[in-house]
């Protein structure tokens, strides 16, 4: 019923957004559509007049939102946008049947992809979201930890160089719907993201810029306090995290190398930086499921020791972690730490979505595996010369939820002096 209720609150509250236009409820899903896709191209990947895209869906059942993106673009001056459709259960095919040594390949074709918007300066728009979140629980965790498709490591390699100009943002789709909430109704699923994706202010791109303006004034708050390190404690987690001499605190909005402006998630949420994986310390409570590769884990706790992941204990999937961290030497420490307080619409749903990409901004978290270049000016551009410096490569990217109302943030000043940050859930450094 609570959803319910959310549902007629937005309908109402877009339709007084768009000047009572929306008089009937089948048009308001249309209408959110609409707006996403707006987003996605104006302030996601901010694209620009005779620039080609690339819109990469999760599932073939996120067509409509496709075609959403394609149109916006086009009206904006896109010269091409190229669909790129996804399907989990060809995958799935692959990872039971397949030789094993032959599930790290990835066809030219497919790499061409990266290659191509790379050389063409494309913005690539990313419809996120597993519709069968629990599908790979039948593979062996060795084998599913092998396959990156879709989104491979030369991708992110680019994306580390800023050669793209990149977003994501949730695929809404009945399959998504049943995925996060148990039920196929879009209009359900709608009812819950368009306050957190702000598609319910009157504008919801200018709402966009204003609230990314605010992460970054608190990005250069943190920054001017310059701490050595952050501390998560309580509700099970006492973890302390060393950060990376000349690491800065950065926002999701960001640009490529030749200077185009975009944001690469949306929902943002989050001010983040980089740790020294060697400056790790403590036992860390993992509050919110996660979805990997390997299907989804629950109840994980993780030992740290001298910045290595050391004990993984879980309720379910323990192994699959196990795995994961063994993909390489710098699986298993750290690359990020993530601030989100409480304010955040998404943890304010009250929802666990079992989705990165929503669940990763509704509370403080951490990601075990490679680090952003883009948090440390003047990186080394040789790989050792990176890890000397305390700064982690891997193949692996894992975010997980560590905050929550239970768990206390503070700041570590140059003179092991603990300032607070994030008490009972709520930003208090000023």
């Amino acid at each position: 019923m609570r959803v319910r209720g959310g549902m007629v609150r937005v309908w109402r509250s877009v339709a007084v957004a768009l000047g009572g236009c929306v008089r009937e409820d089948r048009n308001v899903s249309l209408c959110l559509t609409e707006r996403l896709a707006d987003l996605a191209v104006c302030v996601g990947a901010n694209v620009q007049n005779g620039q080609d895209v690339v819109v990469r869906a999760w599932d073939v059942e996120q067509a409509p939102l496709v075609r959403a993106v394609a149109e916006s673009a086009y009206g904006r001056g896109a010269r091409f946008v190229s669909a790129v459709y996804w399907d989990a259960h060809v995958k799935h095919s692959r990872l039971r049947h397949a030789p094993v040594g032959t599930l790290d390949f990835v066809p030219d074709w497919w790499e061409a992809i990266t290659t191509e918007s790379v050389a063409r300066r494309s913005a690539v728009i990313t419809l996120f979201g597993q519709t069968q979140p629990h599908l790979m629980e039948d593979i062996p965790p060795e084998r599913s930890v092998r396959d990156f498709m879709p989104t491979t490591p030369s991708f992110w390699e680019a994306v580390d160089h800023g050669d793209l100009a990149w977003t994501v943002v949730p695929g809404v789709c009945p399959g998504l719907a049943q995925a996060m909430l148990g039920t196929p109704e879009v209009d359900r699923l709608w009812a819950v993201l368009a306050p957190i994706l702000r598609l319910d202010a009157p504008d919801p791109q200018s709402a966009w810029r204003h609230h990314i303006a605010g992460l970054r004034n608190r990005a250069k708050l943190l920054q001017e306090h310059h701490f050595a390190g952050v501390r998560f404690c309580g509700g099970g987690t006492d973890l302390s995290v060393g950060l990376l001499a000349g690491a800065q605190w950065v926002t999701c909005a960001t640009q490529t190398r030749w200077g185009h402006p975009f944001v690469c998630n949306l929902p943002t949420e989050e001010v983040f930086t980089t740790p020294d994986y060697r400056r790790t310390e403590g036992v860390v409570r993992i509050t919110r499921p996660l979805s990997t590769r390997g299907g989804v884990v629950e109840g994980l706790t993780l030992r740290f020791e001298r910045g290595q992941i050391v004990e993984v204990d879980a309720a379910r999937g323990a192994d699959v972690i196990r795995t994961q961290l063994a993909v390489d030497p710098g699986a298993a420490r750290l690359g990020e730490v993530a601030l989100v307080d409480g304010a955040s619409p998404v943890g304010q749903s009250g929802i666990t979505f079992g989705d990165g990409l929503l669940d990763e901004n509704a509370t403080s978290h951490i990601a075990w595996g490679t680090a952003y270049p883009d948090t440390v000016p003047d990186l080394p551009e040789a790989r050792d010369a990176q890890l000397a410096l305390g700064f982690n490569r891997s193949d692996i990217h894992q975010d997980a939820m560590i905050g929550g109302p239970d768990v206390d943030v503070l700041g570590i000043d140059q003179d092991g002096v603990e300032i607070p940050l994030i008490i009972a859930d709520q930003w208090v450094l000023t």
